[in-house]
């Protein structure tokens, strides 16, 4: 019913968006250099229930609420990009710190991971934008029901998201280890990932959302 040309793409941009520092990847391996792998897993669960929220809000149409109240995608939008830049500071400030190094995180346990996980996918300015603006661009009416369109996007990545951050979850330990062995790769690794977020949140600050 998509066109590989259009599951491609998505796949193409969800790959991508998933290897870029943003709150689910720091969430993600603070928790699992903290508290470990399973600790690690159980948040990741939570992540990937907040993800089929999205799918099934994008499948439900719930997204074209942004396009006819554009102020309530606006203020999302700015708050998110706002998130993004306080992150980047994080980074990039004198002293700050990088997405894997180990947090002071109490041991919280598996329901609060899995909510937590939860609330920061679903706060995730990233994925917001990729589900109100990117994946309606590639159903095609042509092709069949639009919603069932939506929805396979969107399952399609799911299953890249889930599996790119289950394999960082797992080698979150070892990363961390290597970096603090070697302040110099700490050192670029942390002004990749500010640098890589405030452009991010410049982006989204400036996204409007594809009209109909």
């Amino acid at each position: 019913m998509i066109s590989l040309t259009a599951a491609a793409a998505v796949a193409a941009f969800a790959l991508g968006l998933v290897l870029t520092p943003g709150p689910n990847m720091i969430y993600l391996v603070s928790r699992s250099v903290t508290q470990g792998r399973r600790a690690g897993l159980v948040s990741l669960g939570g992540v990937a229930a907040g993800f089929l929220v999205y799918v099934a809000a994008a499948t439900a149409g719930l997204t074209a609420v942004f396009t006819l109240v554009p102020a309530v995608y606006t203020v999302i939008k700015l708050a998110g990009a706002a998130y993004l830049l306080w992150l980047a500071w994080q980074a990039l400030r004198p002293g700050g710190t990088t997405a894997f190094a180990p947090k002071e995180l109490p041991a919280d346990p598996p329901r609060r991971l899995f909510t937590m996980g939860l609330v920061t996918n679903l706060l995730n300015p990233k994925i917001a934008i990729l589900y109100v603006s990117l994946l309606p661009q590639f159903a095609d009416p042509g092709r069949g029901h639009m919603a069932v369109q939506i929805m396979l996007l969107g399952l399609l990545q799911i299953t890249i998201a889930i599996t790119v951050n289950g394999l960082i979850v797992l080698g979150a330990g070892g990363i961390a280890a290597f970096l603090a062995r070697r302040p110099g790769w700490q050192r670029v690794q942390r002004y990749l990932m500010g640098s890589v977020l405030a452009g991010l949140a410049l982006q989204i600050g400036l996204h409007r959302p594809a009209t109909a």
